[in-house]
């Protein structure tokens, strides 16, 4: 009945396991500028759960769909539906893989957004900006001053 995935080290999927995948707001920072992209993401079922009960997110949409439809081969197939400037997210195969697996285990996450459907009625908002190739650093003075005894015994 379920055809296996030839995803390795994921034997535990099926092409017809079921998953979501979203179009989010995302920005690169180059310079002093920040541009937006839109980027394809899948989406485990609890980060699902928590968009669709109203938190600020920066997914404009979601889409029901299965591995099988995602994946061809070594290659990423995009949604019906989802822009041509759209990327796919770092690491896309190891993610869907995950994503896939949260539905397994919460099937029930699967009513939200039926198999072939699409929702856009989040709670969309781009105030905090995801910055996709942001870096910390971290310096000096950042540490925490510690009086002279902390570590001793009194």
């Amino acid at each position: 009945m379920a055809n296996a995935t030839t995803i390795p080290g994921a034997a535990d999927l099926f092409t017809n396991s079921y998953l979501v995948v979203g179009l989010a707001t995302c920005f690169l920072k180059e310079d002093a500028e920040i541009h937006e992209v839109k980027v394809i993401e899948p989406i485990p079922s609890a980060a699902l759960e928590a968009i669709l009960k109203g938190i600020p997110t920066s997914y404009s949409m979601a889409y029901g769909t299965t591995v099988g439809d995602l994946l061809s081969g070594e290659n990423f197939q995009k949604p019906a539906g989802f822009p041509a400037e759209a990327q796919f997210c770092d690491d896309f195969l190891e993610r869907t893989v995950a994503a896939a697996r949260s539905y397994h285990t919460r099937q029930e996450a699967e009513s939200h957004i039926p198999l072939g459907t699409k929702r856009d009625d989040f709670n969309y908002s781009t105030e905090r900006k995801r910055v996709l190739n942001q870096t910390r650093v971290i310096r000096r003075e950042d540490d925490v001053k510690q009086h002279e005894y902390t570590h001793k015994l009194l």
